[in-house]
């Protein structure tokens, strides 16, 4: 792998993780959600990642393979006098679970703060040994 590969690696992986710290976001401004924009309660989502070889090296990257919704029941809390009860008088909330949103936000930011790490160490490393030449 050289040198130069590595900023491709990393800047595929900041890019994945700056998609999940985004899906992130959205998971948590819909926890306490009733319904979405098609009127059905909010399913929490996932990002999935795969591994991708980049050029012609043995280097792999990693994108976002896809964003899947929660299979995880709603939330169901008895209210009969909220407009969205249903014939039983039970609304159906997010299943977003705010605990683990929280934990993989922090769990993204570490990996997207870990990638902009390498990328100043092997930029570092360039730049001595170009140094070196002088």
């Amino acid at each position: 792998m050289s040198m130069l590969s590595i900023f491709n690696v990393s800047g595929s992986a900041i890019s994945a993780q700056s998609q999940r710290l985004n899906v992130v976001a959205s998971n948590l401004a819909n926890a306490d959600a009733v319904a979405g924009p098609d009127g059905k309660a909010y399913k929490a989502r996932q990002v999935e990642f795969q591994t991708v070889p980049m050029g012609t090296e043995a280097t792999a990257g990693v994108k976002v393979n896809a964003i899947t919704e929660s299979d995880a029941p709603f939330k169901r809390i008895h209210n009969p006098n909220h407009p969205s009860a249903d014939a039983d008088g039970y609304v159906n909330y997010s299943n977003v679970n705010p605990v683990e949103e929280m934990v993989n936000m922090i769990s993204a930011s570490r990996s997207y703060q870990n990638n902009i790490e390498v990328m100043n160490t092997a930029k570092t490393l360039l730049l001595k040994t170009l140094q070196m030449g002088q």
